[in-house]
């Protein structure tokens, strides 16, 4: 059987963080498969941009403002995406932030709005979206970060907020498995976005040296995962995470 070449015609996509770096990545890959995509940004003017990339591909394309770790908001959202395009298929959890400092020096502040963000706030966007993804069998895919895995050192907000996404993501398969709901993460390796823009050269020089692939990685090679679980192609695989990472992590 040879897959379509639009896998995703005629689904709904919603795809938070989606006004940069792999975000926007993943909203116009997910559009070139076919589906009409939720861009969403902190605000809808962020996400706009992608929107409009999206909708020159597939029409139907949206932006859509929301802090994730706002439970009503993100209710609210998901409800206004089902009336506007028509249904929800697959939701993509990719918001997240960075207050990176040691522990010492880390405050609470910074360390509990990293967790709201990225781990909350994809548990947020899991539990409004479930009923929708029953109805259809649909697909969540989480970025989580080999960070979560590994654990890195001035990290320990961040390297939490994402092993939380990994635990989240086993325990939410197992729950909605048997409604068809396929619930998987996808673990990127170091990738060249504006997060990652600030590091120094000397730095990016030392870690790219430690990726047996021999290279940085960039957003759509996160978006091609993405669309591989999001597809046909991922319709017997749940509750796993994909590691993308160039070896980074061996």
């Amino acid at each position: 059987m040879t897959s379509s070449p639009r896998p995703l015609q005629g689904k709904v996509a919603l795809v938070t963080g989606a006004s940069r770096g792999i975000g926007k990545a993943i909203a116009l890959r997910l559009a070139q498969a076919g589906a009409k995509v939720a861009c969403v940004a902190t605000e809808a003017s962020r996400a706009e941009e992608s929107a409009q990339a999206c909708q020159a591909v597939t029409p139907g394309a949206k932006a859509y403002g929301c802090d994730v770790a706002d439970t009503a908001a993100v209710q609210a959202l998901v409800d206004a995406v089902q009336k506007d395009l028509g249904g929800l298929d697959i939701l993509v959890n990719n918001a997240g932030i960075t207050r990176d400092q040691l522990m010492l020096r880390m405050s609470e502040e910074d360390f509990d709005r990293v967790i709201e963000v990225n781990l909350k706030g994809t548990w947020n966007f899991c539990k409004a979206a479930s009923r929708p993804l029953m109805k259809c069998k649909g697909k969540v895919i989480n970025i989580t970060s080999i960070v979560g895995l590994t654990g890195n050192a001035g990290q320990a907000n961040y390297a939490a907020s994402k092993a939380g996404v990994v635990g989240l993501t086993k325990s939410l398969a197992k729950e909605l498995a048997g409604r068809g709901v396929c619930i998987n993460a996808i673990a990127p390796g170091y990738i060249s976005t504006d997060m990652t823009a600030a590091i120094d050269d000397k730095a990016k020089e030392a870690l790219q040296s430690k990726i047996p692939l021999g290279r940085i990685g960039n957003p759509d090679d996160i978006a091609a995962a993405v669309e591989f679980l999001a597809g046909p192609t991922g319709d017997y695989i749940t509750g796993q995470t994909l590691v993308v990472d160039g070896g980074l992590s061996l």
